[in-house]
């Protein structure tokens, strides 16, 4: 998955999707984690990330759920990548083995089917080479949050 990826800048996907103040990619989250995503030879998208001792689990490993939202915002900005906006509809995640939080990882992200209304990708943890974790996951599209209603009391 992924192998070739850009070195060129790219523009943040995010912020045309109203995506801006994520807590994995956002420009616009001063708590973000800064995730910049490029454009893979696989149609997919990539990422450096090194995470902190803040991010652990057990003493000295990444926090699962990290780890997850990682693979998460991969595919989503995957989706972005191929002008897609959707909300996740479902994440299976596999651990292949204990990723070291202070490790310099790659995530990258691929999609597998791009049929509206339901989109199915796949993503990858990859550190030093190997394959720490992977996921896919549905991902369903949904309406501009301007478009809609508030719902009402009872």
């Amino acid at each position: 998955m992924g192998a070739n990826v850009s070195t060129e800048p790219q523009p943040a996907l995010g912020r045309s999707f109203g995506h801006a103040r994520c807590i994995m990619c956002g420009s616009e989250n001063s708590s973000s984690l800064g995730l910049v995503f490029r454009p893979s030879a696989d149609g997919g998208v990539a990422a450096e990330f090194k995470g902190h001792a803040g991010l652990q689990g057990y003493e000295g490993l990444l926090h699962g759920g990290i780890a997850s939202a990682l693979l998460d915002a991969a595919m989503t900005n995957c989706l972005f990548r191929h002008g897609v906006k959707a909300v996740t509809a479902r994440l299976a995640v596999r651990f292949r083995a204990p990723i070291p939080f202070g490790a310099t990882l790659i995530v990258q992200a691929r999609p597998i089917v791009l049929r509206p209304p339901l989109y199915k990708l796949a993503a990858e943890l990859v550190d030093n080479g190997r394959v720490s974790a992977e996921a896919e996951a549905q991902f369903m599209s949904f309406p501009d949050v301007q478009e809609t209603k508030p719902r009402e009391e009872p």
